[in-house]
Order: C-alpha cells, then sequence, then structure tokens
C-alpha cells in the first residue's frame, strides 16, 4: 500500500487550494514543498488583484477558471475574513484609436461572463479626475486580496483535513511504478523516499522540470517554461490618493501594460513590465535605472507622476509557457494517462490570472480525479 493516495508537488496558492480541496476525499495527502515556508515564490510576488476575466480567449481554461475562481474568492473571502476589497477596475483608452479595442474587450469579457459597461470620457472622468481618457471600461468585479492571507487559509483547511505539509523538502526524481509513483525528495542534506498512488504537479516555476523527471519530454510536449520578470514602482503616501481603484491602460500585444495597483493598505504602485530572464535565473532586483522608462509609462495614465516620484518596489518571476514576442499560451491542466503516467496531473504555466482562479483550478483537477 502506498504511503499517500496523492501528492500534490508545490506549495503556491494553486497547490495549497488543491489540498485544501481534495485533502478530506483523497487522504493520506501529502504537499511536498521545498522553500521553508508556502507561498515564497509567485504567489507571494504579484500585484494580489482579484481578476475578473476579461482578456482571455473565450473558452480557454484562463477564461473559464478565472471567471468561477473571481466567483469563489468573494465567496471565501466572505466566509472567512479574509482581507479583500472589491475596489473595481477602469481600463482607459488615453486617445481616440484605443476606443475599438475597448469595444472588443468588452465583447470579449461578455463572451466569458464577465458583467462590464462602457463608460463616456466625463463618466470616467467623474470618478478618476486625475487620468487621461477619452473613454473607458468598468469592471465591477475587479478586486484585491491579502494573497498571503488567502494561503494561510488553505493551509489552515487542508492540514485541519488531515494534509501532510512538508516544507524544507524538493522532488528529485519520480519514478512511475506498477501501481503507484515512487518519489525522491531532498530534505535537512539528505534523500528519502514516499510512494503515492497519484501525484499532482503545481510545482509553479519548475513545474516543468518535475515533468522532466517523471519521464515526459518537455520540449514535444510544449511544457517548457520561460521565466518573465516583473516589477513594479511605487509612489510615495503623500501622492497614493491620486486614484481611487485599479486603472489600467490599454493592453499590448505582449502585456496588460503598467498599471496602478493599490493594495489594501492604499499604496499606490505601477507595473509589471516585462523582462524575460536568461538561464532561469531568479533575480528579484529591481533596478533604479528602469525609473525613466516607468515614468514615461504611468504618465499614459497619470500625467502629473515625475520620474522622481517614484521608487523601486517589489518584483515577480510568472512561468510563462510563451517565450518573447510569442502568442499567449493557455493554462496547461492535463492527466497524463497516454504517456505512461495514470493518475499524474501537471499544472504548467500557471501564471495570471493564477491566483484568481486557484480555488476553481483546485475544483477542475479534482474532476479530473
Amino acid at each position: 500500500m502506498a504511503d499517500a493516495a496523492l501528492t500534490v508537488i508545490g506549495g503556491g496558492a494553486v497547490g495549497l487550494a488543491i489540498a485544501a480541496e481534495l485533502s478530506r476525499r483523497h487522504a493520506p495527502l501529502y504537499l511536498l514543498e521545498r522553500n521553508p515556508k508556502y507561498g515564497q515564490e509567485t504567489s507571494s510576488r504579484n500585484s494580489e488583484v482579484i481578476h475578473a476575466g476579461i482578456y482571455y480567449p473565450n473558452g480557454s481554461l484562463k477564461a473559464r477558471l478565472c471567471v468561477e475562481g473571481n466567483r469563489l474568492l468573494y465567496e471565501i473571502c466572505g466566509r472567512h475574513d479574509i482581507p479583500h476589497k472589491r475596489i473595481t477596475k477602469i481600463i482607459t483608452a488615453t486617445r481616440a484609436s484605443e476606443e475599438g479595442e475597448l469595444h472588443r474587450l468588452r465583447a470579449l469579457g461578455s463572451a466569458n461572463g464577465v458583467s462590464l459597461r462602457m463608460m463616456t470620457a466625463a463618466e470616467v472622468t467623474a470618478l478618476e479626475p486625475q487620468i487621461v481618457t477619452v473613454g473607458g471600461l468598468f469592471s465591477p468585479d475587479t478586486g484585491i486580496i491579502s494573497a498571503h492571507g488567502l494561503m494561510d487559509y488553505f493551509h489552515r483547511e487542508a492540514k485541519d483535513q488531515g494534509a501532510e505539509v512538508q516544507t524544507h523538502c524538493e522532488v528529485v526524481a519520480v519514478e512511475r511504478r506498477s501501481n503507484d509513483y515512487l518519489i525522491t525528495v531532498s530534505e535537512a542534506g539528505g534523500r528519502s523516499t514516499i510512494t503515492s498512488e497519484r501525484v499532482i504537479n503545481a510545482a509553479g516555476l519548475e513545474s516543468d522540470t518535475i515533468a522532466s523527471l517523471a519521464g515526459i519530454d518537455v520540449e514535444s510536449a510544449g511544457y517548457r517554461l520561460h521565466y518573465s520578470r516583473g516589477c513594479y514602482f511605487a509612489l510615495p503616501a503623500s501622492l497614493s490618493g491620486c486614484v481611487s481603484r485599479l486603472v489600467y491602460p490599454v493592453p499590448t500585444n505582449e502585456t496588460l501594460g503598467v498599471h496602478a495597483v493599490l493594495d489594501l493598505g492604499g499604496r499606490l504602485k505601477f507595473g509589471p513590465d516585462i523582462e524575460y530572464q536568461e538561464n532561469r535565473v531568479q533575480d528579484y532586483r529591481v533596478d533604479e535605472m528602469k525609473r525613466g522608462a516607468f515614468g514615461a509609462s504611468v504618465r499614459r495614465i497619470l500625467p502629473h507622476v515625475r520620474d522622481e516620484d517614484l521608487t523601486p518596489d517589489m518584483s515577480g518571476i510568472r512561468p510563462k509557457l510563451q517565450g518573447p514576442g510569442e502568442p499567449a499560451r493557455d493554462f496547461v491542466i492535463r492527466e497524463e494517462s497516454d504517456r505512461g503516467l495514470p493518475g499524474f496531473i501537471n499544472l504548467v504555466g500557471i501564471d495570471s490570472p493564477g491566483l484568481t482562479a486557484s480555488p476553481a483550478i483546485a475544483k477542475y483537477v479534482g474532476e479530473m480525479l
């Protein structure tokens, strides 16, 4: 008999959500996390936005799971007192040539099931008098959340339901045997093994590595990840009141653009930019030399902000399936029986809107099992 009915590799928001969702039905359940604490990588280095699901292709996993996750997150936060705020969001067109894109986004978002409203320039200005606008798109269901508060809730739920959460525990080998998986982990300078009937790979930045350890050719499968760093700059508290909600520009091909993000404490920051990291380096430094480029991007929506008002803030690294200049890719959430790995589910390329979608992803994986 295997040590575990189910093992989840990766203790970010998605892995924790899966453990919380499935630990009651699949026991014993182990969650393995290589860092000293859960949620120390992508899940804790992001804008903490509850996305509505506007931008993703209709029918895609990102669209479906973001819209469902948005609803579930507000329910979870309301029931369990997780800090959050339905702060709302405006996508502002800053020139007449961008208005067509607003209408396209409204049609796309509406097809995804998102509540949206077109706004005139006067209506936008009445809400946000300091931003540049010739019209906007209003999202009433966009919000902000404490990512740590959410992960603490998922962790507590999983533990209360009997899940075994092991930190400082890096998976270094995965072997399919006749009826289970032999998982080798490195911990405390040594190695040990556990056996598990089923495995869920929710390893975030290293999810392609785990897939490879299990014997999948990640190149031919299309699972090879690209690390994309996104940096943020912040305004001092004295200037944070210049907007009262999230403000986004009309997006470009590769990114949603540098946008204005308020946190739960009222602090205003701008980001993220996009910078692919060579050799998958996890470098979280924010280069002050980017200040001028950020200032120019910020003034696209807030013309009074000067370069010297901006200070380097945080950065995060996103696990993207697409490389520089390539079309955006959907989440990969796939059971791998046809590759000789029954009961092995890969979650690869879970970048934005992964935090928002996390409870919906957990339910989706549960249905796959």
